[in-house]
């Protein structure tokens, strides 16, 4: 009789360590869910920042290119106005030419200075439908820039709103938690932490899905899922070595 009894203590003791270290599992993963939504964003507010000093930088590039053709477009109407003045000064000297050579001459340097104006006639319109575009580029970029100038606020934002009302959270799972490892044997601990490092999802502890391991998906024989059902003693799973349990333990209707 005191057999029976001290059998009876014996399982429902592993009982009660397998649903203690379920409990801990379902708030670790809460705990995993928090980091994982609080890690997104903030990578989505760096994405922003960095997009954002990619278009100012873009901006800044062409604003200094419109500068440069402006600049260009004054030396060349300066040129048109030194290359005018050298065509009459040459006009000028066609007067008192003493032979037919010095006419030639002249008359070749006034058509050569009148394909340099043209030239630099041609560059200034080049130049100025140059900057036609970049400023219709500045405009578009400005609109792209303004926009995500405005996702960033939003973002920062919800981080802020995410990052309050997690840690908060956060902390009460993870006072939780301490509470429930401080009933779990230490080797135990050991254990279900040490699974949980190692499992890609950090499920330590799982379930029978569909006749299968709730972790990797491996079929369970079905003498092995009888003994999960009893609870008799902690089992782990021999292809990812999770601790496995039965849906009902868990609370998951078949």
């Amino acid at each position: 009789m005191a057999t029976k009894k001290v059998s009876a203590e014996k399982e429902y003791a592993v009982e009660e360590k397998l649903s203690t270290l379920y409990q801990l599992q379902t708030i670790m993963s809460d705990i995993d869910r928090i980091k994982i939504l609080r890690g997104e964003l903030p990578l989505e507010v760096q994405d922003l920042e960095d997009e954002i000093a990619g278009l100012e930088t873009r901006l800044h590039n062409y604003q200094t290119e419109i500068k440069d053709f402006e600049t260009a477009v004054v030396d060349q109407k300066n040129k048109i106005v030194d290359l005018t003045a050298l065509i009459e000064r040459y006009k000028g000297q066609l007067d008192n030419v003493r032979n037919n050579r010095e006419f030639g001459n002249l008359s070749k340097e006034i058509e050569f200075q009148g394909l340099e104006i043209k030239f630099a006639e041609k560059k200034i319109r080049e130049f100025g439908e140059a900057v036609i575009a970049k400023k219709a580029e500045i405009e578009q970029l400005t609109e792209t820039l303004e926009g995500r100038k405005a996702d960033l606020v939003q973002k920062r934002s919800e981080l802020g709103e995410i990052v309050s009302e997690t840690e908060q959270e956060e902390e009460k799972l993870r006072e939780k938690a301490k509470k429930l490892e401080g009933v779990i044997e230490p080797r135990l601990l050991t254990a279900f932490k040490r699974i949980r490092k190692g499992a890609r999802n950090g499920l330590a502890v799982v379930y029978i899905q569909r006749d299968a391991c709730g972790g990797c998906f491996n079929k369970i024989p079905p003498q092995k899922q009888m003994d999960i059902k009893l609870r008799k003693k902690i089992i782990v799973c021999e292809y990812c070595g999770r601790i496995m349990i039965d849906p009902e333990l868990a609370g998951v209707e078949e």
